[in-house]
Order: structure tokens, then C-alpha cells, then sequence
């Protein structure tokens, strides 16, 4: 269909095709893409005949009295583009402005203080942001109604105070549709006065033209379907009354916002092929509509059938448009879902030939605060789809990759197709398992509780510099890591072992324009993101002081992380994280604090997910799940990617680490590491069979230079090759030695306990020749090593201070310990009984059947962000208050008394 023109009133624009002088056979009027393709102004024709029109790129125009003086007032350029835009809209007056808010900002300018507007309650957010301003700081009075029924408009409309209804159709992103005749002819009716003003931007002048059904004024986005390809920012206004061109034509030239010569020039070059352009993109959406509505989702996209407005919308529009939206029930499924795209981009915006994908309620309707969109009917999981030119075949096939990737379909074995999984737990799986947790909670609101332990090196520390192979096992100190939901749009971070340090940042202000986030299905490069690394410290992080080098580094690790996991998913919350570990003593402290806060950020972000419930035992079958009633839950794909990411915050703590220390904490029990040299295959090797030992850890709470020491080994090896490559020689087989014996599971435990215990002795010496030990360890060991205890101790780690370990046997009295940590404590020693080689990376089960009721009552903590509703916590009270407060002694205990905890 044509556009209707009066051919009197608009004899200026010689817009009909002319009769042909022929009395044989009278011309057909021009359709609706030929008019747009041809680009003619019979009032401005090219003094050389250029086919195309002039970039007439000036600010001024020279001489007195010509049609041109100044470009802000007018320029041929932006002249033609008017013109065309006139034509194939049904309009008289055209208006082209520099973006589709600058328009809406020109029409809004019409309005006086005292008026009243009536809107719609699905807007763009951009519209809705202006409308709150006018509101606010103008005077004018907006009721945002239901436009898909008529009636709801009557009740305010004042027939002296109505000075504008605003109206979308289709709207966006629901795809509501208004009926436009109608609801005309009811204002017209009860306030002549009233200019009705339409925003066609979802259709283009192609699909529906508004003036033809009522409308006063018509705007465009014109970076959308009238540009088609994304690359100039623009707007377009259209109306037929010479009133109000007047007014607008005022306020273009005072603001000064009119388009300038060279995206008139882009716009035109677009806007001849908007007609072949949406014939193929809405051909293509039907398609995804129609398969995705196959699938079970809630679609909204006019062009179906069972589309509440489909009736009313066939006879106001020519075609069904390329944007479409659909519901998932479940918002990280659909994050999930967006994320696993490859040729949809994600990205705000439409009507380009490319596809792309969003999920509006954090891109482009982020402005409208949550309550309003809920209170307006906006799904926080809706995902809108803007439909492209490529292949359609390519596009289903994509999205129904991102679909079975995210677990949101599954092949139906009895269909032999895919269908959308239920979230009625008969097709439970990852993607949607959080139904499973507390309900309809997402996993933003419930508060993830995670632990890791340090790590000690058993033998070969020093000696795994130079190749020798190194022994290490977890020991059963934990740090402790909690998120808890905040509600304010910020993220905050209480590290209790690092100065008690707390900060808080606000999340839109960190720099996301310099940081690119990694998608869901892309490893983290080898490399650290030296960009990302320091904008957050000139940004951020310049927010902490040089006098706190610990927390900043922390605080940059964390950050670090959470800007390249987010994008546009940015919860709000805090983590706390708590340790029994000693910072700085050698025991892996920094990789468990690293752990924890990579596990915590990536089930945020739902990079990892909670394995699932088993479904019960079958009693037919006779297949029992009692696999699942243990305690090692966390699969190793979960284990891996948590260590990829600890390694990461391990870079960024330390420069260049082994990645012993964060594989140790993830994984827990022993591993063997070897680095290249020393005529050894390097790599990392778990030791299976390990059994726990228990051991005591002394911290001397003498500071160390790590880097100091180990130059130092280096320098005497430069010096001394001959006699430090014996000792590296002895100290390699030490290590052989303890891997065996650590791997054989026939040799006796009093046997393993003896060969451990000589090990130990003869493994110190060697460092002892090597110049690492300082007199605090040396006091430790001749402590443990007396007569009355004779125990075997070493230094850990890099020497010079720090820790000692030292072995005890099972059958160490009760009383003797006690008296040999007293005595530890009398020379200033902190002395800590554990054990090694017990598990690695824990959480706290998120399912209600592993939790225990949690008796106390919520307390204000100062910073503390309350919970939205305190009593709707996970299963019952908030961690976080107790977990604040809980002395360190008391620690293990009250977390393990919390319920079920599953380990790697």
C-alpha cells in the first residue's frame, strides 16, 4: 500500500505519479517502495544533474536574501531528506533532527506548565526517562495508561488540560498495540485540543503511517529501519498541520539540533532500500516468532495468531515488523540465553540489517526502576529479538544452539524433537535447578556461602624453583567467602583479615567502556587484561589509599573479576570474606581468599551451577541414589573452571604464580608440582590415596622477603653450583620418596607416619645448607623436637620466618599437645592443630533438604545492607549478620552446624 496523499494540499511536494498524457492508459500511482527509492525535489534540482544528492557540508551560505543563509536554520541536503521523508509518509511538513530523543525532546517543548499527558505504560526507556524530567522540572502532569484498551484512556482525558497523548504501537518491547484510529477519535472527541503524538519507530513509514489514522505528529528513530545499518544517530518528525510544523521548525532552529549535511546525506542513502530491507527482516521474524512459539514460550510478536492485538493491529499497519520478544520464566536462563549467541549481537537498538539480541530490562529500559517495570507488567527475564537480513536458516540455528546450551530446551526422545523444559522439575536441569532453591529465588538473592582451604608444602619448597619436584597438600584452615544481596545498585566488599578493610563501589560508575567482558562460553586468556587492570586502579580503586597495598590488591583482584565475568548482568551485593588462616604466613591464604571469591562470582554470574537434585529412588527399579549422600557433590567441570579463575586472581595478587596454591585450595588432598629444569617433566599431578594427617602449623609471625630468599638460593647455586645441585639432587629424592608413600594405599599407617617423620627431619637440613631458616624456626623445632614430644618439624614455604609444620602422629596424647601449644604460645608463637590433606573448594548446599534451622535475629551491623525482606531469606534468617560477628574460633563450627556442605 501507497501512502494516501491530498494531492491538493500537498500540490507543492508534486508527490502523486503524474497522468500520463496517453488517452489510451492512465498511469497506477507509484507503491510504496518505488516512492522510496526515488529521490526527487522538483523545487531543488542539482545544477550538474548529479543522480545523487550533495553533501552540502557548509556552515553558511553567502549573499543576501537567499533560500539558504545559515545550515542550523537549513541546508539542501537536510532539504531533500524532509522532502522524501514527507512523501512516503503522508505528510506535509518533515523535519529531520539529530537523534529520535532529540525529537520527542522538540515535540515535548510544545507543552506548557499546568498541561497534562497521557502515555502509554510500555515505553521506551528513553521516553519514559523525558517524561519524568518534564514531569519534574517543567510542571506537566503525565498518566501513563493501558493503550491496549481504549477505555482506560477516557478517565483523564480533561477536555481544557489534555494537551498530548503519546502513544507506541506495536510497543516496545511487549509489542502492545493501541488502536490508533480509535483512540484518536475518542481524544478529538473530549479535547479537540489535544495533539496526539505517535512514535512509529517500531513500524517505519513502510509498515504503518500514523497521520492517515489521526495522529498529529509522527516520530521516528531514524537510526533504526529508516538508516538500516546503524552507523549515524537521527531522527525524523512528520506532521500535517501547518500550526504546528511552525512550532516545530521554531525549536529545531533555536535548540539548534537539526541533522547535519552528512547524515542527511547517510539517511538518504539508507532509506531507499527500507522497503527490500523489512521485506526480508519481517519475513525472517515471522519465522523465529513462529518457531519459538512451537517451543512453548510466551511470544509476543503481532504476526501470530493467538497475538491479543493482531485484529486491530492488520488493519492500522501494512506488516508485522522485526522486533519480537519472548519470555523464558527465569532470568539468569535467559542471561544464559543471550549470552550463547554467536550471530545475534547483543546489543541495544534495532533496525539494522544485523540481528540482535537484548534483554531490555538491564540495557535499554535499565533507566525504569524495577518496581515501575514490575508494576507496568515488564518480565525482568523478557528477551527482545530485532531480526536482521541474513540467512533465516542461520539465525534459528543459532539461537537453537544458545537455546540447548543454556538448558532451556532439550530433545524430546518420545518427539524426536526439542522442547522447551518445564520449569516443573520433570526436566530439571541446570539452567533452571534454582526452582530448587528457595523457591523463586534468583541466584542474586540468595546468599552463597563458600570456603577453601590454605595450602602447606610438605617437601621441595625452595628446591621447585630450580625443578626439583615440590609436595603440597591442603590443610583443614579455611578462608570463608559470603555473598549477600544488596538492593541499592552497589557492590561492596568487608575483608575482615586485611585491616577489617570495607569499601563500596557504585556499579554503573566502574569502567565499563574500558573493560571488555568475556562471554559465557570464552576461557579467560592467558594474559591479564592490562586495560582492565588499570582503569580500575586510576578509576576505582583510587579511591584507596598506597598505606593499604593488601586490601587494594584484593579489592583489584575482585573487581578484576567481577567486570570481566558481568557485561550487562551487574548484580548488586556485597562479599565478605573471613579466614582462619594467618595472612602472609606461607599458607596459601591469598589463593583461598582467591578461590573463594571466584567460586562466590561465577554462581552469581551463572557460569557455574549447583549440581541438581537426584530424583528419588525408584522402588520398581530398584536403583538407589545413595551416591548422591556424600559429600564430594562439586563435579570436576565446575572444579576446573573455578581453579581457571582462582589462577586468575592469583596473576593479579602475586604476578606470576605456579598455580600450586589455587589447585590446592580448589581441589584439596596432595599434588606433586615440578617446574621445567632439573631434567624433570614439569606439570601437576594429584596424589590419589592420600589420607589426612594431622599436623601443627606454628606461624613465628616473623615477616619474610620471599623474593629475597629465593635470590638468594639463586645466587648460591651461581656461586656454589656443585654443592646446591647435591642438595637440590636430595632434596628431589626426598620428594620421590614422599610421593610414593603418600600414593601407596597397602602401606600400614605407622609405617607411612615413620618414613613421613624422617623425611621431614632430613628435608629440613637440606634447607637449613641452603641458608632459608632463621632462628625463630629453628627455636619451634627444637621445641617440638625435644625429648618429651620428639615430633619432626620443618619450615614451609619460602623460609626466613613464617611457618613450621610439624607432624603428629595418631596416637599423640591429648595432654601432651596441649602442653607443647602452651609452651609454643609462651614464646610468642601462634600455633594451629589441623589437618592436611583433607577437602578442597566447599559450598554450603543451596537446597533446603541440606539445611538446618538457623535460630537468632537479624542485627544492625552499620554498613550492612539489610536484606529487601529479612524473614525471606534462603531457608529461613540471613547469614550475613552472624557471619559478620562470628569470633574466628567459633567459625568452623557455626558454618558446618549451617547444614550440608559439597565439596570438589
Amino acid at each position: 500500500m501507497g501512502p494516501s496523499i491530498d494531492t491538493k494540499k500537498l500540490a507543492t511536494h508534486d508527490l502523486p505519479t503524474p497522468d500520463s498524457d496517453s488517452p489510451v492508459r492512465t498511469r497506477k500511482p507509484y507503491k510504496f517502495s518505488t516512492l522510496c527509492a526515488t529521490v526527487e525535489n522538483p523545487h531543488q534540482k542539482d545544477q550538474y544533474g548529479s543522480s545523487s544528492v550533495p553533501i552540502y557540508q557548509t556552515a553558511t551560505f553567502k549573499g543576501v536574501a537567499g533560500e539558504y543563509d545559515y545550515s542550523r536554520s537549513g541546508n539542501p541536503t537536510r532539504s531533500h531528506l524532509e522532502h522524501h521523508i514527507a512523501k512516503i509518509s503522508s505528510a506535509a511538513h518533515a523535519f529531520a533532527v539529530s537523534s529520535g530523543m532529540a525529537a520527542l525532546d522538540v515535540i515535548l517543548r510544545i507543552l506548557k506548565p499546568g498541561d497534562e499527558v497521557i502515555a502509554g505504560d510500555d515505553l521506551y526507556g528513553g521516553t519514559n526517562r523525558l517524561l519524568g524530567y518534564i514531569r519534574n522540572h517543567v510542571g506537566v502532569t503525565v498518566h501513563h495508561v493501558d493503550t491496549t484498551d481504549p477505555a482506560s484512556i477516557l478517565p483523564y482525558i480533561n477536555p481544557t488540560k489534555t494537551a498530548m497523548v503519546l502513544l507506541e504501537s506495536p510497543t516496545n518491547p511487549l509489542l502492545k498495540i493501541a488502536d490508533l484510529a480509535l483512540i484518536s477519535k475518542e481524544i478529538k472527541e473530549r479535547a479537540p485540543a489535544a495533539i496526539i503524538v505517535v512514535d512509529n519507530t517500531m513500524m517505519s513509514p513502510y509498515l504503518q503511517r500514523p497521520l492517515e489514522h489521526g495522529a498529529d505528529i509522527v516520530y521516528d528513530s531514524a537510526t533504526k529501519y529508516l538508516s538500516g545499518h546503524h552507523d549515524l544517530m537521527a531522527g525524523m518528525i512528520t506532521c500535517n498541520r501547518d500550526d504546528i510544523a511552525k512550532q516545530l521548525a521554531f525549536i529545531i532552529n533555536s535548540v539548534g539540533n537539526a541533522l547535519t549535511p552528512i547524515d542527511c546525506f547517510l539517511l538518504l542513502r539508507g532509506v531507499k532500500t527500507l522497503a527490500v530491507r523489512m521485506d526480508r527482516q519481517q519475513t525472517s521474524a515471522s519465522l523465529v516468532a513462529t518457531y519459538l512459539n512451537s517451543l512453548g514460550f510466551k511470544v509476543h510478536y503481532p504476526g501470530l495468531p493467538n497475538h491479543p492485538g493482531r485484529e486491530i493491529h492488520q488493519r492500522i499497519a501494512d506488516g508485522n515488523g522485526a522486533v519480537l520478544s519472548f519470555e523464558t520464566g527465569n532470568k539468569e536462563l535467559s542471561e544464559k540465553i543471550v549470552g550463547g549467541t554467536r550471530l545475534w549481537g547483543i546489543s541495544v537498538s534495532f533496525g539494522c540489517v544485523n540481528s540482535l539480541i537484548s534483554m531490555p530490562c538491564v540495557m535499554s529500559h535499565a533507566s525504569i526502576d524495577p518496581a515501575t517495570r514490575a508494576a507496568r507488567g515488564l518480565p525482568e527475564d523478557l528477551i527482545r529479538l530485532c531480526v536482521g537480513i541474513e540467512d533465516p536458516s542461520d539465525l534459528l540455528d543459532d539461537l537453537e544452539h544458545a537455546l540447548i546450551d543454556a538448558g532451556a530446551i532439550a530433545l524430546s526422545v518420545q518427539q524426536n524433537a526439542y522442547v522447551r523444559v518445564q520449569p516443573d522439575g520433570k526436566t530439571l536441569n541446570k539452567a533452571v535447578e534454582q526452582l530448587a532453591i528457595g523457591g523463586s529465588k534468583s541466584k542474586e538473592e540468595v546468599e552463597w556461602f563458600v570456603s577453601a582451604p590454605g595450602k602447606v608444602i610438605l617437601f621441595g619448597e625452595h628446591a621447585v624453583v630450580h625443578g626439583v619436584t615440590a609436595i603440597a597438600a591442603s590443610v583443614d584452615l579455611r578462608c570463608y567467602g559470603l555473598t549477600a544481596p544488596r538492593d541499592d545498585n552497589k557492590l561492596s566488599v568487608h575483608f575482615h583479615d586485611i585491616d577489617n578493610f570495607y569499601h563500596e563501589w557504585d556499579i554503573d560508575k566502574l569502567p565499563w567502556d574500558l573493560i571488555s567482558s568475556l562471554p559465557r562460553n570464552e576461557d579467560h586468556p592467558e594474559e591479564l587484561d592490562q586495560q582492565a587492570i588499570e582503569a580500575l586502579q586510576q578509576g576505582p580503586l583510587n579511591e584507596i589509599g598506597d598505606d593499604k597495598p593488601q586490601a587494594r590488591a584484593a579489592a583489584l583482584a575482585f573487581l578484576y573479576m567481577y567486570t570481566k565475568l558481568g557485561g550487562g548482568y551487574r548484580p548488586s551485593f556485597n562479599f565478605t570474606a573471613r579466614s582462619t588462616l594467618p595472612v602472609g604466613a606461607g599458607l596459601g591464604s591469598s589463593a583461598s581468599f582467591s578461590t573463594c571469591a571466584a567460586t562466590a562470582l561465577l554462581l552469581l554470574f551463572g557460569r557455574i551451577d549447583m549440581p541438581p537434585l537426584p530424583a528419588p529412588s525408584d522402588p520398581s527399579t530398584g536403583h538407589l541414589h545413595m551416591s548422591h549422600r556424600g559429600r564430594r557433590a562439586i563435579p570436576a567441570t565446575i572444579a576446573e573452571e573455578t581453579n581457571r579463575w582462582a589462577f586468575v586472581a592469583e596473576k593479579i595478587l602475586h604476578g606470576n604464580p605456579s598455580g600450586v596454591d589455587n589447585s590446592v585450595s580448589v581441589y584439596g588432598g596432595a599434588l606433586a608440582y615440578t617446574r621445567a629444569g632439573f631434567g624433570k617433566k614439569s606439570g601437576m599431578e594429584q596424589i590419589h590415596g592420600f589420607k589426612s594427617l594431622r599436623f601443627l602449623l606454628t606461624n613465628s609471625k616473623v615477616p619474610r622477603d620471599t623474593k629475597k630468599l629465593v635470590a638468594g638460593v639463586g645466587q648460591m647455586k651461581l656461586d656454589q653450583p656443585e654443592v646446591v645441585n647435591a642438595l637440590l639432587e636430595s632434596i628431589q629424592n626426598i620428594s620421590d620418596e614422599a610421593r610414593r608413600a603418600l600414593a601407596d594405599t597397602e602401606m600400614n599407617r605407622e609405617d607411612l607416619l615413620s618414613v613421613l617423620s624422617a623425611l621431614i627431619k632430613e628435608n629440613h637440613g637440606y634447607l637449613v645448607s641452603l641458608g632459608v631458616s632463621h632462628p625463630s624456626l629453628e627455636t619451634i623445632r627444637d621445641q617440638t623436637g625435644s625429648e618429651r614430644y620428639g615430633l619432626s618439624t620443618k619450615l614451609t614455604g619460602a623460609g626466613g620466618g613464617g611457618c613450621a609444620v610439624t607432624l603428629v602422629p595418631d596416637d599423640f596424647k591429648d595432654e601432651l599437645m596441649s602442653d607443647l601449644l602452651t609452651e609454643l604460645r609462651g614464646n610468642k608463637f601462634d600455633p594451629y592443630l589441623t589437618s592436611v590433606g583433607g577437602s578442597g573448594l566447599g559450598i554450603l548446599s543451596p537446597y533446603e533438604q541440606h539445611r538446618n534451622d538457623r535460630p537468632g535475629s537479624w542485627q544492625n551491623l552499620g554498613h550492612l545492607t539489610p536484606p529487601k525482606t529479612p524473614a525471606d531469606s534462603l531457608t529461613g534468617e540471613a547469614l550475613r549478620p552472624h557471619f559478620e560477628v562470628k569470633p574466628v574460633s567459633e567459625l568452623p563450627d557455626w558454618a558446618n552446624g549451617l547444614g550440608k556442605w559439597l565439596y570438589v
